[in-house]
C-alpha cells in the first residue's frame, strides 16, 4: 500500500454495493470503502440510487489503517460541493409589534382556527352558564 498516500485522488471501479457503502477496487490487488455518507454531497438514503457495480469511480483516500491494511475512500471529497440557495427571509408573524396588519381574511381564519383546550373550556364554561341562567330564569315563572 505504500504506492498510495492519505489525500491521493485516483480512478476506481465499483466491486461491490452494501447498505452501508461502496466498495471499490483501486488497483488488481487492493480495494476500499466508501461508506454512504462519502458517496455524494447531500442525503443518500439508497447507495443503489447513486452507484451500481461495475462504475468507474473518482476517489480520495481519506486514510490507511497501516495494521489492517483497510482503506477508506471518499467520492463526495473529489466533488465539488454545490452552492446552497440563499435562504428567503421568513416573513415576521409578531403579534407584537411595527409588522404590517394581516389581511383581514387572513385574521379571521387566525380567529376560526386552532383554539387552545383551555380556550375552548372557557367557551364551554361561558355557554353552560348562559344555558343554566335560562333554565334558572324558565323555572322561577
Amino acid at each position: 500500500m505504500s504506492n498510495y498516500e492519505v489525500g491521493s485522488i485516483i480512478e476506481g471501479k465499483v466491486t461491490g454495493i452494501k447498505p452501508f457503502g461502496a466498495f471499490v477496487a483501486i488497483d488488481e490487488q487492493k480495494q476500499g470503502l466508501v461508506h454512504i455518507s462519502e458517496v455524494a454531497h447531500g442525503f443518500v438514503k439508497d447507495i443503489n440510487d447513486v452507484l451500481t457495480v461495475g462504475d468507474e469511480v473518482k476517489v480520495k483516500i481519506m486514510s490507511i489503517d497501516e495494521g489492517t491494511g483497510k482503506v477508506s475512500l471518499s467520492i463526495r471529497a473529489t466533488q465539488e460541493a454545490p452552492e446552497r440557495p440563499a435562504r428567503k427571509p421568513r416573513p415576521n408573524n409578531n403579534a407584537g409589534g411595527g409588522g404590517a396588519r394581516k389581511p383581514q381574511a387572513q385574521q379571521q381564519k387566525t380567529q376560526q382556527g386552532f383554539n387552545t383546550l383551555e380556550d375552548k373550556l372557557k367557551e364551554w364554561l361561558k355557554q353552560s352558564n348562559e344555558i343554566q341562567a335560562d333554565l334558572n330564569k324558565r323555572a322561577k315563572k
